[in-house]
């Protein structure tokens, strides 16, 4: 498996081996021992299934307290995927980092607790695939706007499908330093 580190500390970019012939491939999604030795040593404990149509923009969501760690991959279609660093006293506070994520290039993207995750459907559809470290947990749900500027994700879309709870999320600079992570080095 290759590893790729991105411009975000412990955001990772994961590209399995894919074994593939005239009958079609296989690869391991997930592997303990691997990931463990890359320094991704978490315990899953809820898995997801998404599917959105062409233009869908979920996100950008994280949760505290109580974070999640996300291991994301599409199953069908292409998404753009982000991961934005919002641990109050991160030296890449405010930070993003993008990455396409395909059913044909089989990538997986690690993104830490800590971070605001989101995608945009770049393809018809897409099948979108996530595991989490910690449950979903409702009081701890929260989220940014997608389109702040201060952050400034070149996202591939101008007027995306949002949810009405994505259209109205905050500012990252108007999130209580409470309602943020903390960054521990």
């Amino acid at each position: 498996m290759k590893v790729t580190e991105t411009s975000l500390p412990g955001a990772l970019v994961i590209e399995p081996q894919v074994f593939g012939d005239a009958r079609g491939f296989f690869y391991e999604s997930y592997n303990e021992a691997k990931y463990r030795e890359v320094g991704i040593d978490r315990r899953f404990v809820q898995s997801n299934v998404s599917r959105s149509a062409k233009g869908v923009l979920r996100g950008l969501h994280y949760q505290w307290p109580n974070p999640q760690g996300k291991l994301v991959s599409v199953i069908e279609g292409e998404v753009y995927d982000v991961a934005v660093d919002i641990r109050h006293g991160s030296p890449t506070f405010g930070r993003w980092a993008g990455v396409m994520l395909t059913a044909d290039n089989h990538r997986h993207f690690w993104i830490p607790e800590g971070f605001a995750h989101g995608f945009c459907v770049v393809s018809e559809f897409a099948t979108f695939s996530y595991q989490c470290t910690a449950l979903y947990d409702r009081e701890g749900d929260a989220g940014i706007r997608w389109n702040d500027a201060e952050v400034g994700i070149d996202w591939p879309v101008s007027a995306p499908l949002l949810s009405d709870k994505d259209t109205r999320a905050p500012f990252l600079k108007d999130v209580p330093a409470e309602r943020l992570p903390i960054y521990t080095a």
